[in-house]
């Protein structure tokens, strides 16, 4: 049996300074993923870490297993331990999961959420682009995921680390018995360790500067591949979402 593992992460009480990584990457440049936001919820009295990532300047796209309340986004950040003066803290308006959204299959796994402010777009906060409508990723495609999870030795990495990993072939995550080809996305190679981990939840899979997916759920081990949800299939509804919650 397979068990689906969301890649959200609930923050310990006395977390490792000592910087890590994601599985098998490195610390990316400071501000060379300007999209990325740090994101902080509550879900039964337990604090949560995933990711998020700016695509106009008052939303953000994310993880809908990510939802949560009293959530709150850092962006523009490095070292999410330090004040970096580029850091923007806002709030969250309001959190839109997708209405179909599966909280045990992990189906239609995306959500919006509004700032309570627009952003103040610069060089270290900048917009994502999202797909076309009829993108499809070729197996072998390289793409990037960054973010501030967990690494195999349980360590907090306090700066972004980043990885490269690989489209699969949709055959690949079939033993995910609801994989679905048609939104989501099989990537990582299962002979490298390099993967997503435990709190990248909600980060985007960028492939040539473009976010095709959004880290979903994978083995509780971090073994690949793993799954993300597919952007394209959701972009009418992204796009009627944001339009109908204008300030």
């Amino acid at each position: 049996m397979h068990f689906l593992f969301p890649l959200l992460l609930i923050l310990l009480q006395s977390p490792s300074t000592k910087a890590g990584e994601i599985i098998g990457g490195h610390e990316a440049k400071p501000h060379s993923h300007p999209y990325m936001a740090y994101m902080n919820y509550r879900q039964q009295n337990e604090e949560y870490v995933c990711g998020a990532f700016l695509i106009r300047e008052d939303f953000l796209l994310t993880a809908a297993h990510c939802l949560g309340s009293s959530i709150s986004v850092i962006l523009g950040a490095h070292n999410i331990k330090k004040p970096e003066k580029t850091q923007q803290k806002i709030g969250v308006l309001r959190a839109i999961p997708h209405p179909q959204y599966n909280y045990q299959t992990f189906e239609n796994d995306i959500m919006l959420l509004q700032l309570e402010k627009k952003a103040e777009l610069n060089g270290a906060v900048k917009v994502l682009d999202l797909p076309w409508n009829n993108d499809r990723l070729r197996p072998g495609e390289r793409c990037t995921v960054a973010g501030w999870g967990l690494n195999l030795a349980k360590e907090f990495p306090n700066t972004l680390q980043e990885v490269d990993l690989t489209v699969r072939k949709d055959d690949e995550c079939k033993y995910f018995k609801r994989y679905n080809s048609s939104t989501q996305i099989c990537a990582g190679d299962p002979k490298e360790l390099k993967a997503s981990f435990q709190g990248d939840s909600g980060g985007p899979l960028v492939c040539d500067k473009v976010a095709q997916g959004i880290v979903s759920y994978g083995n509780p081990d971090g073994r690949n591949p793993h799954v993300y949800t597919r952007i394209s299939s959701f972009l009418s509804w992204i796009k009627k979402t944001m339009n109908a919650h204008e300030y």
